[in-house]
């Protein structure tokens, strides 16, 4: 007997505090027209000083709980992708499982930053295929500005904060390219050589507890675009299909320039990839589910059609997951 499976609803949270290029203006040396032209960015969103992750992961997983139609208790497994978590320990999917009132299963957090939602969807959808699993809730959220440099102008300026959510929910059947509906198939890959590329420079076992985020931009970007293009393919290879066949592509939310070369590389028209980065900057982990969930509920991710999201993080780490959209349950 085969075990899929498919994505039966998605949610998305974003604190209500926005933060405009302007206003950074006022704290950093940089301009709005600075910000736009080299990121594409023009605000995002900030927590409040009383939020944490699992509190804008509970808002995500409420919605995409409401969008699948099944109560809570239906959930079986918690996955949490997050690099900003409430404390080293526990898990802030074990904080997320109580305040949803759940007691049954299992919770845990993946850290693998910006690709941390799909290296999270690829752990949920084998949970279900081997069988150990029925209904999974699979969360990105961030509180990146809680890990910011404020006075860095090269970094402050490109992330912002919040949460997305999905539910899968097992089946029996063959999976194929053609079939009806579900995850066709997740691809994931790291590089720990290029680590200091881009990280923390802190952590409960370094001299220092509290670190600020730390990137060479240049170099980051040079590995994202090839390695970003070369895991579509491989998703593509993995189940006989050609970017022809792409309806959607939900990419990470880095940086304008990234997307746009990504898709140039791939060939596919600008249209056809969901863009998010100017409202919300870099969300990190939550990035795909929040451009998933805004193209399903305004309309344009429709039942059938083929979704491919990919990203790139600190590690590096990168993935992709190829999806046949099936929408509510």
């Amino acid at each position: 007997m085969q075990y899929h499976s498919r994505i039966i609803g998605c949610g998305s949270y974003l604190p209500e505090k926005i933060m405009t290029n302007d206003e950074l203006a006022a704290m950093v040396d940089t301009t709005d027209e600075w910000i736009v032209e080299r990121t594409g960015i023009r605000q995002r969103h900030i927590a409040a000083d009383d939020q944490t992750t699992s509190d804008i992961a509970y808002e995500a997983s409420l919605r995409a709980l409401e969008y699948a139609g099944i109560e809570a208790s239906s959930i079986d497994l918690i996955v949490v992708a997050t690099a900003t978590p409430d404390n080293t320990f526990p898990s802030t999917a074990t904080k997320l499982q109580a305040r949803l009132g759940i007691t049954t299963g299992a919770a845990f957090d993946i850290q693998a930053v910006c690709s941390g939602f799909i290296y999270a969807l690829s752990v949920a959808d084998n949970f279900i295929k081997a069988g150990q699993a029925k209904n999974v809730l699979v969360v990105g959220a961030e509180t990146f500005s809680r890990i910011l440099d404020w006075e860095d102008r090269s970094t402050c300026v490109l992330f912002g904060d919040g949460a997305g959510a999905v539910v899968l929910s097992g089946y029996e059947g063959a999976a194929s390219p053609t079939m009806e509906s579900g995850v066709l198939s997740t691809h994931l890959h790291s590089d720990g050589r290029h680590w200091d590329l881009l990280y923390v420079d802190g952590g409960p076992s370094s001299t220092k507890t509290v670190g600020h985020l730390r990137m060479a931009g240049r170099e980051v970007f040079r590995h994202a675009v090839v390695n970003l293009a070369a895991v579509v393919d491989e998703a593509l290879e993995a189940n006989q299909l050609i970017r022809e066949d792409i309806d959607w592509l939900v990419p990470h939310q880095a940086n304008r320039r990234i997307l746009d070369s990504t898709a140039r590389k791939l060939g596919l028209a600008k249209d056809r990839v969901v863009v998010t980065v100017d409202r919300h900057a870099n969300t990190s982990a939550a990035s795909i589910p929040l451009a998933l969930d805004e193209a399903v509920r305004d309309g344009r991710i429709k039942p059938g059609q083929l979704v491919l999201m990919e990203a790139m993080g600190g590690g590096f780490t990168w993935g992709s997951a190829l999806v046949r959209w099936s929408g509510r349950n």
